[in-house]
């Protein structure tokens, strides 16, 4: 075991996070209070990942496996290198839902690697982490919120990615509309045109604009903030039950939006109590997250390692 490792396991727990938004797009983000837990430790060789909860038995148990990939990233950075790695999952995230899994991953690879370097936030401080992540995931929409918790405003430069959080409205109440389909980032992302409308670009920044004022001060404004034309009617076709959803809730008062690449919908206002909804949707009210990522010491406790959706209510 190389020297400037640290001996014993470490643990992460990373937040869910919706994206875009609406009129947001690639840049603003949201911390979502349902979280995966994860634990690594260096062992003497190999690498082996258990996960428990979402993705159990689909996703890879071997270096191919996301958080280990992010892990390898962090660690070229940090200038080590370990053989081998014990990790441990337990996931509350739906994976390819729109719900931030795969940044999830990605940023607890990227802490935990970090805490298992000695020195490793001298090497790799909050906003070094914050770049490799987006360099990773492509894009720091969800890295965003889940590092720094809240609701995030991210951005691009030409040395990386950056972002920052601001505090939200207490009225502003979180519900997602979970089905049991999944979707592709990359599929979604297939079918948005290279350029629009010039109107449509304008319209969208403004309510972005305006979607940080009513988040952060009048939520009574988060209908008309949350209207968009850059990538949710571009991606109705592929996910109309989606899209049907989005249209009711909007048309019932509610600031409904796809959240990130779908197909879960996301309310920030609350839905009415008779609104029709169906049998095809698991609907999750959640606290937002205003801590982000955490690192601690240890293994995972009992708690961490109970599979069931901390903080969702439903």
């Amino acid at each position: 075991m190389l020297t400037n490792l640290t001996a014993g396991p470490v643990r992460v727990r990373t937040p869910a996070t919706s994206a875009n938004l609406g009129p947001g797009f690639d840049a603003l983000g949201l911390a979502l209070g349902l979280y995966d837990d994860v634990a690594a430790e260096v062992v003497s060789g190999g690498v082996r990942v258990t996960v428990t909860g979402q993705g159990a038995g689909e996703l890879p148990d071997d270096d191919r496996h996301l958080v280990v990939r992010a892990m390898r990233a962090a660690f070229d950075v940090l200038g080590v290198q370990p053989d081998g790695l014990s990790v441990e999952c337990v996931n509350r995230i739906p994976q390819a839902r729109g719900l931030g899994s795969s940044s999830a991953a990605i940023v607890a690879g990227v802490l935990l690697a970090r805490a298992l370097v000695v020195d490793g936030e001298h090497r790799l401080d909050d906003a070094g982490a914050l770049r490799l992540a987006a360099e990773i995931e492509g894009h720091p929409d969800n890295v965003a919120p889940c590092l720094l918790g809240g609701f995030t405003v991210a951005w691009s430069e030409p040395g990386g990615a950056r972002a920052v959080s601001l505090p939200v409205a207490d009225a502003v109440r979180p519900t997602v509309f979970v089905p049991a389909e999944r979707g592709l980032t990359a599929t979604a992302r297939a079918v948005l045109p290279a350029t629009v409308p010039h109107g449509d670009a304008a319209l969208t920044a403004g309510r972005a604009a305006l979607l940080v004022h009513a988040l952060t001060t009048d939520p009574g404004l988060l209908l008309p903030a949350t209207v968009d034309r850059l990538h949710q009617d571009y991606r109705a076709a592929g996910m109309q039950g989606t899209s049907s959803l989005v249209n009711a809730l909007r048309a019932a008062g509610v600031a409904a939006v796809v959240s990130g690449a779908g197909p879960t919908v996301l309310a920030l206002s609350e839905p009415p109590a008779d609104f029709p909804v169906g049998t095809d949707w698991e609907i999750w009210q959640l606290p937002i997250d205003v801590s982000g990522a955490r690192v601690a010491r240890g293994r995972l406790g009992h708690a961490e390692r109970d599979p069931v959706a901390a903080g969702r209510k439903s």
